[in-house]
């Protein structure tokens, strides 16, 4: 993996990432975080998720950048129409 993940990848996470991944696993990214590690190695914020695609538990993990492979990339919302709203009627307190 080159470049800074994103927020809404799907990783695959295996031994190649790290040796605790001997059970590959698959994560949302949440954001790459900025903290100082050693040279290739990195720190994510994600979901872990199940194989149906639910996420699990919210992790934060060390990896191998070189190791992380990219299963899937964010969708783009869809457009979203403006809402119609109704005229607001204002009348006037009668007071007395």
């Amino acid at each position: 993996m080159t470049g800074k993940m994103r927020a809404g990848q799907i990783i695959e996470l295996t031994t190649a990432a790290s040796v605790q991944f001997m059970r590959p696993i698959r994560v949302r990214i949440i954001r790459e975080l900025d903290w100082i590690t050693y040279d290739g190695w990195v720190w994510v914020d994600g979901y872990e998720l199940s194989p149906t695609g639910d996420a699990r538990a919210r992790r934060e993990l060390y990896v191998r950048r070189e190791g992380v492979r990219v299963v899937s990339e964010p969708s783009n919302p869809a457009p979203t129409r403006p809402i119609a709203r109704r005229p607001v009627v204002r009348t006037p307190l009668r007071v007395g």
